[in-house]
């Protein structure tokens, strides 16, 4: 098994990608023949409502996260909520799943977006530089 930090926790809801700010996460990579992965945030107690009722549904849900450094690019995983608990005044959520195989990277994916709109020259840089920092979501 391998231990990573997470910094940062992403769940697409209704098309979009919803943040939710961890107070510290972790994620496992399990390294079993199912390629298994385990995400252990803990937040705010007021998140509790957004991820308890899936608590038990076995549906799966599309989540990106940060790990280790704040400039790698997110992961995404399909997961499950497999227990959410109350700690104190904040909720441990504990997520489930599989890393999810994108074609290919970020950067790529934007790069040909920002080409498909005719962007070009240093506005297509500048526009490039922008997105790479605050990383909106791509259509597939």
């Amino acid at each position: 098994m391998k231990t990573f930090k997470m910094l940062s926790l992403e769940l697409l809801q209704d098309n979009q990608l919803k943040s939710y700010p961890l107070i510290d996460g972790i994620i496992i990579n399990q390294e079993n023949s199912h390629k298994s992965w385990v995400l252990e945030t803990y937040m705010d107690h007021q998140y509790k409502t957004v991820f308890e009722p899936y608590l038990g549904t076995d549906e799966i849900l599309e989540v990106r996260a940060v790990i280790s450094y704040p400039d790698n690019e997110p992961a995404a995983f399909r997961v499950v909520v497999n227990a959410v608990k109350e700690i104190d005044n904040q909720v441990s959520v504990l997520l489930k799943g599989t890393l999810k195989t994108i074609r290919r990277q970020y950067a790529e994916q934007l790069l040909s977006k920002l080409i498909e709109e005719g962007l070009e020259g240093e506005d297509l840089l500048t526009q490039f530089k922008t997105d790479m920092k605050n990383r909106p979501r791509l259509s597939p």
